[in-house]
Order: structure tokens, then sequence, then C-alpha cells
């Protein structure tokens, strides 16, 4: 494996503010708080708060997703090694869970159960999302995805599950239901497995993958049918056995470093690339393996990579690690996880270095910090990591609070 070294050249005054005349102003794209959050408190009384595994505790969640407009509603709870499944939305704080999968028991954690790999077992479950599909009647059916990223695979469920430990229809980037190591065991990548697979989508008839470990996306069109199936298209490296960063080569409209969130966004497969601190979009979705992207957000340009754009300060159209991402409407919705922020793009704004209008858990674009640098609040968030939206209900997986929070968003 070839390592490319990325420097870093970050303003060491952080006292060089923006002035306050000079910044630039944004709207609301939310409700001023949540309507629930679970997992731990609203406003939190002390420091420390017990993660001890229940019905209403989280540790470190790193995805949340509505599966329908009403419910049910499934969590990530990544630090338990578990999903949490709730029969309906939840409409207040604290609302204790329904189901679990991936533990014996609402008071049980450890990585697999602290035993082997199976259909119901999870090792930092962390991407989850709905998938609609037709029966052979032309009922549309629901099922459910997870990106289950230290068991490196995915499991779908071709219905939702309603009950404790229901086993999943399907894995891939394993062999079966029993594998657990990184790229099945081997030193290089290919079309049917993965090393640390964080993000999940599926859109128009299109499953997809971000493969982080492996520095790339992969697409399969149609749902798979078999254990282990091979992708058809892979973004981010020019074919399936290139697993470098930035594909070996200077970072480019092609190349990622540590992909994780994916959305699609008025026709455009948007991706955030953590790693090289930006947002790749695309027309359409690519069938052609190693595709360049079309436009950047977070960059200047293609080359650039530096989080902030080389700057303490974060400005509108920087990020730092973004994780997170969703469509909304005429809006794309990014988790600036490092940032502590939300941020969002209006389409009719869509280009490279393009600027934000949009703002969530900070005062102003020109700030950062984990809650603002205070305790925990209600409208703040710390390390957000996935996000997803359904109808107008956004869900947030506040994973440094140790918090899932749904809020309604203002069209």
């Amino acid at each position: 494996m070839t390592v490319k070294k990325v420097s870093l050249r970050i303003t060491p005054d952080p006292s060089l503010h923006v002035a306050e005349e000079s910044q630039i102003p944004h709207i609301k794209i939310t409700q001023s708080e949540p309507f629930a959050v679970i997992g731990a408190a609203r406003v939190p009384t002390i420091a420390t708060t017990s993660v001890q595994p229940d019905e209403q505790t989280c540790f470190g969640p790193r995805g949340g997703a509505l599966m329908s407009e009403d419910g049910p509603f499934w969590i990530c709870d990544t630090g338990h090694h578990r999903l949490l499944g709730w029969k309906k939305q939840p409409e207040n704080d604290d609302t204790p869970a329904d189901w679990i999968i991936g533990q014996p028991t609402m008071n049980h954690e450890g990585r697999n159960a602290k035993g082997n790999v199976t259909a119901f077992s999870v090792n930092v479950p962390t991407g989850i999302c709905s998938y609609q599909w037709q029966d052979q009647n032309g009922e549309k059916q629901i099922g459910m995805i997870v990106a289950d990223a230290w068991n490196h695979r995915v499991l779908v469920w071709n219905k939702l599950p309603q009950s404790n430990n229901v086993p999943a229809d399907l894995v891939l980037g394993q062999a079966d239901f029993n594998g657990g190591e990184s790229n099945r065991g081997t030193q290089t990548a290919n079309a049917g497995n993965m090393h640390w697979p964080y993000g999940v989508a599926w859109e128009d008839g299109y499953l997809m993958v971000a493969d982080a470990e492996n520095r790339r996306l992969l697409i399969w069109k149609g749902m798979p049918t078999s254990n282990g199936q091979p992708a058809d298209t892979v973004l981010g490296q020019k074919n399936f056995e290139c697993r470098d960063e930035n594909a070996g080569d200077e970072p480019s409209k092609m190349s990622m470093r540590w992909p994780h969130g994916i959305a699609f966004w008025k026709g455009h497969l948007c991706v955030s690339d953590a790693g090289n601190n930006r947002i790749m979009v695309w027309k359409g979705i690519p069938e052609i393996n190693g595709s360049d992207c079309d436009y950047i957000l977070g960059q200047k340009d293609e080359v650039l990579v530096d989080h902030n754009q080389s700057l303490y300060w974060p400005r509108a159209n920087t990020l730092n690690m973004p994780y997170g991402i969703a469509s909304f409407r005429d809006w794309l919705i990014v988790a600036d996880t490092a940032n502590s922020r939300l941020l969002s793009w209006h389409i009719d704004d869509l280009k490279t270095n393009a600027h934000a209008r949009g703002l969530c858990a900070q005062d102003n674009f020109h700030v950062k910090g984990d809650n603002r640098w205070l305790p925990a609040a209600a409208d703040s968030v710390c390390w957000p990591y996935g996000i997803q939206i359904e109808k107008d209900i956004l869900t947030i997986a506040d994973s440094g609070n140790n918090r899932v929070s749904l809020w309604k968003l203002i069209p």
C-alpha cells in the first residue's frame, strides 16, 4: 500500500477571527431546538453522564434514521455495538427503545456481543438508511441497510425488523455472515471486499457504500441478490484493486481519502470526503470507474485539502472532517464534524468553493468548538457524525454528546 503524505498548513494564531463587519450572515435551517433527544439528556446536569447500556442510553452513536415518516426509527448505538429500534418516531426525550439487534439484552455490550460474528451481530455499526422496493405483487416494501464498519461488511434486511435480533437477509463485503476480517483477510482490495465501510445509501435503484479505508465508493446497480456480490462501479480509485490514499497520487477530482457520507441532491451524487475536508459532487451517478467529480465544496480547487482551507477559524465555504451528509428539497446539509456545526448549501449556489447559506449549532460561520466550548445545550453539538432526513425531520447522531436528536427542518 502506498501512503501519500499530506501536509497541513494551519494558521498558528487562533486570534485571527473574521472582523464582525466582514462576517457573512446565515439563515436557520432547523427550528431552535430538537423536538426529541434520545440517548442522553437534552441539557446534562453534570459533565459526566453514565453510558451504561440500557433502553435509554447511547455511547458515541454514529447514525440514526427514520425508516418512514412515522417510523420505525433505528439508530446505530456505535459504542455499545448494537442497533436500537423504536416502533414509532420518538416524540419525547428519553423514550425507551422497543427493540435491539446485536446484543442479547438491553444491558449487554461488546463487539459482536463478545462472541462470534453472526447475521445479527455488529461491531462499530455506523451508517444506516432505509430502502424501498416492490415485491412480486407490486406492493411497496421497506428494508434497512446498515454499515457494520469493523466487521467490514454491510448488512441488509429486506423487511424492517420488528423484534429483537432479527438476522439480516444479505451481507456484502464478506462471503457469508461469519466473516469479519478486513478485505476478507487479504492485503488487497477487490470488487467484493471492504475495509471499514462507514456510509450507506440507496437511491433510484442504486446501492452505494463508502468503503472508507479502501478510499473509495462502491456502487451496485440494483440491490444485490447474493452474499458477497461484487460491486459494479467504483469511484475514488481507477480500479477495484487500488486502495491508496488519493489513488496513490496528488488529490484530484477523482480521488478520495476518507469517504463517509452519501447523499443525492437534485440529481447530483454527493460524497463527504472527510480526509480531504471536502464534499465531492457529480452530475448524476457515474457508471465509469474513477470518474471525476464536477464540483467540490469546502475547497478552492481539487488539489487543496487542508481543513478550513489552512485557517484556524472556519468560514462559510470551509470544512473540517465532514462526515454526515443529506439533502432536503433544494438544500444539501452537511455535518461539518470537527467544526461541530451543520452547514447547508442551496442548489442555486452550486459551484466549486461555494459559500453555504444555512447554519446550525454555532452562532455564526466564523466560530467553531464542541458545544460552542460550553457545557452541552439543547441546540449544540459535539462531533456530529451521521445525519439522515425523512420528509422534514432531520436526525443528527450527536456522537460526542452520546445522543441522537430529531429536529424539524425549516422549509
